[in-house]
């Protein structure tokens, strides 16, 4: 199939090698936006290409993109796992006339709670036809170009470009799951959490801008 997976990376030496590990004999470009640690010498070890750029997911992941050969591409986040269908996924995309999609997200953390979480964040994307990057976001290259790729603003990438993709067709929803780290949740609590990316989401919503949203979701950088 021709796809180009496109890897944002940024210190992900204790996860990147399973990801890579699963990716073998794809088209797979890893941008690394000044890793510290061993990331960029476990991506050598694979054949994939190898991309430094400057921080920020959303000038690696258009990087990425711009150095892409394949037909489609599929942006991944550095601590997901695709299904092992994936790749019939995409190539069942066009004979369903959609021309970006996502897949359903589950967690690592197989409890009631992350469970719930996941399932409400599938059907709220089914609903708004809206998509996030821990949903691992798949689009046509040809229309990613041409809609000029992610807006470069530090959060809120995945849901702006969503906004734009949706005037072309509905996203490709797949019941197909993704796997991603529940690290985050774990980390700064649970309801804070959920709580923070509402609070986050309705901002967004109503004009409050991109770098402001980023100070509150990651104060200390």
């Amino acid at each position: 199939m021709d796809v180009t997976i496109v890897i944002p990376v940024l210190n992900e030496a204790h996860r990147i090698e399973k990801i890579l590990q699963a990716l073998v004999g794809y088209d797979v470009i890893v941008v690394d936006g000044g890793s510290e640690d061993s990331t960029i010498g476990i991506a050598r070890q694979y054949d994939v290409t190898i991309l430094s750029w400057t921080k920020g997911r959303a000038s690696q992941m258009n990087a990425g993109a711009e150095r892409a050969e394949g037909d489609q591409l599929l942006f991944l986040h550095a601590d997901t796992i695709l299904p092992q269908d994936w790749d019939v996924v995409l190539e069942n995309m066009s004979n369903l006339n959609r021309v970006w999609g996502r897949f359903d997200v589950g967690f690592d953390d197989c409890s009631i709670i992350f469970n719930v979480i996941a399932r409400m964040m599938n059907l709220r994307s089914r609903f708004t036809g809206i998509c996030t990057g821990d949903q691992g976001m798949f689009v046509k290259r040809s229309l990613f170009n041409e809609i000029g790729g992610f807006a470069n603003i530090p959060l809120m990438e995945d849901l702006e470009l969503s906004k734009r993709l949706r005037k072309f067709s509905r996203p490709h929803c797949s019941a197909s799951k993704v796997i991603t780290s529940s690290r985050r949740w774990r980390q700064n609590g649970i309801l804070r959490t959920i709580l923070l990316m509402w609070w986050l989401r309705v901002l967004y919503f109503f004009g409050v801008s991109p770098w402001s949203l980023a100070k509150q979701y990651n104060p200390h950088q």
